[in-house]
């Protein structure tokens, strides 16, 4: 079976180098011979023992029936979704890294690929090269998941690391990410948020088996977090870290939010540092799973496109299990509907602070458990001189 690779970036040339490298022991798990057919690609890279396999025209890949799987490295949604769409109404399966495609536009694919008795994989749309796409609908799918939360973002928990152990702030984090290349020239789509929000709605596309639109998910990235919070989490035993985290409630709805969250020394998320990455799996019949790997990089990311080629390799027509629909089954909860408590600092010493709050140092509290809308009550009690100037969840 012939393979093609639409893109020759970070991914592309990733997936490209391992299936031609590693060819004995892809072929050997997928039982049966892969091989690379195509590579789709603007430009001709000389020098490469794949030079030969390059294209520029899409309907050669499109229209040679030897190749059986598509492997989209491309990024964006446009030419993407064309291009995976076409290829699935063909024949063919198609495997993708594209989190923004997978999260907008993902229902669409899946349906596309079951009328069609094929595949839309997207391993490595959430985790890079950890297998929590496939956990998810294989071992985990059975067992009544109510919540889902994670560190799915390496970027940002790069640089939270290095102002916790360094004592860096955020701006002189962010350069040294940017100078080892795990940070964006324009780091935005990290920074704020908007990766983890794609992800996070990507997962609970597909526990709960329906849509949830990125814009049901507030997402607020880790841009405002100080020194000082830093400093102050760690005295009371928290770490901070930006959680991105999924719940359903028991009247179906889900309740989604990506934000900066303290999160207690002892757990499991708050010893996750640098670039990795962790998924937290709660369900009523397995308890508590944690998976945790590399979430970013090219070869991690590559071999969780391939995984996902061995998978549609072997398959027998359409996986049923990896499917969700547009709808509104999993609207999203109002977020008055849940209360947690938050860490609170403000510019002079409040006197407003409701009962059963801890006062960590003059300006510092932990509140007890309230909703989005107590706490913006709580803050329009602010005068100018003890404004909030954080206001961070506990993960708990």
């Amino acid at each position: 079976m012939k393979i093609a690779v639409l893109g020759h970036g970070t991914v592309g040339s990733g997936v490209a180098e391992i299936l031609t490298e590693r060819k004995t022991e892809v072929s050997s798990a997928a039982e049966k011979e892969i091989e690379l057919g195509a590579v789709l690609d603007i430009k001709n890279f000389s020098g490469l023992s794949y030079s030969d396999k390059f294209v520029t025209d899409y309907s050669e890949i499109l229209d040679d029936p030897e190749i059986g799987i598509v492997a989209e490295a491309i990024g964006g949604t446009e030419p993407a979704f064309s291009y995976i769409k076409s290829a699935l109404k063909k024949g063919k399966s198609v495997v993708t890294s594209n989190k923004e495609l997978v999260a907008e536009k993902g229902a669409e694919l899946l349906s596309i690929a079951r009328a069609h008795n094929v595949n839309f994989l997207f391993e490595a749309s959430v985790g890079g090269a950890i297998p929590v796409i496939r956990s998810l609908y294989t071992s985990l799918n059975a067992t009544g998941i109510t919540e889902i939360a994670g560190i799915l973002n390496g970027t940002t928990n790069y640089i939270l690391t290095k102002m916790f152990r360094e004592g860096q702030d955020y701006f002189s984090a962010l350069a040294d990410a940017q100078k080892l290349g795990y940070a964006e020239s324009d780091p935005s789509a990290d920074v704020l948020g908007f990766d983890a929000q794609r992800k996070i709605a990507i997962l609970s596309s597909l526990v709960w088996g329906s849509t949830l639109h990125t814009e049901d998910i507030p997402a607020e990235g880790i841009t405002n977090i100080s020194a000082k919070d830093v400093y102050l989490a760690e005295k009371c035993g928290f770490s901070i870290k930006l959680i991105a985290r999924a719940k359903r409630l028991e009247n179906g709805k889900i309740l989604a939010r990506v934000s900066p969250a303290l999160v207690k020394k002892d757990s499991v998320l708050a010893n996750v540092n640098d670039v990795f990455n962790a998924v937290l799996i709660k369900s009523e019949t397995a308890g508590e799973t944690v998976l945790y790997g590399k979430g970013a990089g090219k070869l991690p990311t590559a071999s969780a496109v391939v995984a996902d080629i061995i998978e549609c390799a072997k398959a027998d027509g359409n996986i049923k299990s990896v499917f969700w629909q547009n709808g509104a089954q999993n609207t999203a909860a109002d977020k008055n509907s849940h209360r947690e408590r938050f860490f609170i600092r403000t510019l002079s010493k409040a006197c407003f602070m409701p009962k059963g709050t801890d006062e960590i140092e003059e300006n510092a509290y932990i509140t007890p458990p309230l909703t989005e809308k107590e706490l913006f009550m709580l803050e329009e009690k602010a005068d100018e001189h003890c404004r909030f100037i954080s206001k961070i969840p506990l993960f708990e």
